[in-house]
C-alpha cells in the first residue's frame, strides 16, 4: 500500500475549498502549521501522518500503528473473508480496519504477522531491493539431508515465473526440521523449493521479519504494538 503523500497547497485546498493562491496568503501570514512547525512552502510535501493545523483548526491528525500478531493455523491473512475468521477479526487495536497486511502468510502457516497503516514501512520492509530476511521454522514429512543446504543456497528456477530464487539460508535442526531465511516472497515458495525433493511441507511457522522476532509471550490469537525499536529498519 503507498503511502499518501501530496503538496501542502493541494491538500489545504482541498479541504478547504478554497484556490491556491489564497493558500499563498495563509501561510504568508503564518497561519499554517505542520508537525508544530510554521510552514512557509506551498510546494512542501506532506503524508497522512503529518499533523497539520490552519488557524489553530486541525487538519489531520493521524497516527502511524504498528502491529505485531500471533497468526495460528486456520485464520486468513486478509481483511474480509466469506469462509475463515481473519487476522482483522483477531485484533483489539481500535484502529484496525486502517491497517494493512505486511507480507501475508497462507492458511496452514502460523507465526509471526505485521500489519500498519504506514505505507512507506511496509513498502520498505517487503521489499526484494532492501533484501529484508525472513525466517520460518519448517517441518518436513520425510527425512532432511546436507544435499538441501546446497540447492536453497544456489537457488532454484521457477518455470511458471521463469525466474531462478534469490539464495535462501538453510539450516537443519534435526531430521525433520529446518530454518529457513527468505529474503524474497515468491508464491508458496518454501513449499515449492522442498517440493523439489518431493518432500512435503507438513508445518510452516514464521519466526522473524528482520529485526522483528515474534514475542513469545504471545501466544496464537493475541497482538501487541511493536516497540519503537522494532519499528526502527
Amino acid at each position: 500500500m503507498e503511502s499518501k503523500r501530496a503538496r501542502l497547497d493541494r491538500f489545504i485546498s482541498s479541504q478547504k475549498g478554497i484556490n491556491r493562491k489564497h493558500v499563498r496568503l495563509l501561510l504568508a501570514k503564518g497561519l499554517v502549521e505542520i508537525d508544530g512547525v510554521v510552514a512557509r512552502d506551498i510546494g512542501q510535501i506532506i503524508d497522512e501522518f503529518s499533523h497539520i493545523c490552519l488557524d489553530g483548526e486541525v487538519l489531520q491528525s493521524n497516527t502511524p500503528s504498528y502491529v505485531m500478531l500471533h497468526k495460528p493455523v486456520g485464520v486468513v491473512s486478509a481483511t474480509v473473508d466469506d469462509k475463515h475468521k481473519t487476522v482483522i477479526d483477531l485484533l483489539t487495536d481500535k484502529s484496525k480496519h486502517s491497517l494493512h497486511i505486511v507480507g501475508r502468510l497462507d492458511l496452514n502457516t502460523s507465526g509471526l504477522l505485521l500489519l500498519t497503516n504506514d505505507g512507506r514501512w511496509s513498502k520498505k520492509l517487503m521489499s526484494p531491493d532492501h533484501k529484508v530476511g525472513k525466517l520460518y521454522r519448517v517441518t518436513l514429512q520425510n527425512p532432511l539431508d546436507e544435499s538441501y543446504v546446497k540447492a536453497f543456497a544456489e537457488g532454484m528456477y521457477f518455470e511458471f515465473e521463469d525466474i531462478i530464487t534469490k539464495p535462501a539460508h538453510l539450516e537443519l535442526v534435526d531430521s525433520h526440521t529446518a530454518l529457513v531465511t527468505l529474503v524474497e516472497g515468491r508464491y508458496h515458495q518454501i513449499k515449492r523449493m522442498f517440493g523439489r525433493f518431493r518432500n512435503p511441507v507438513i508445518g510452516l511457522h514464521r519466526i522473524s521479519v528482520g529485526n522483528i522476532i515474534l514475542d513469545p509471550h504471545l501466544t496464537p490469537g493475541m497482538s501487541r504494538t511493536l516497540t519503537p525499536q522494532e519499528i526502527l529498519l
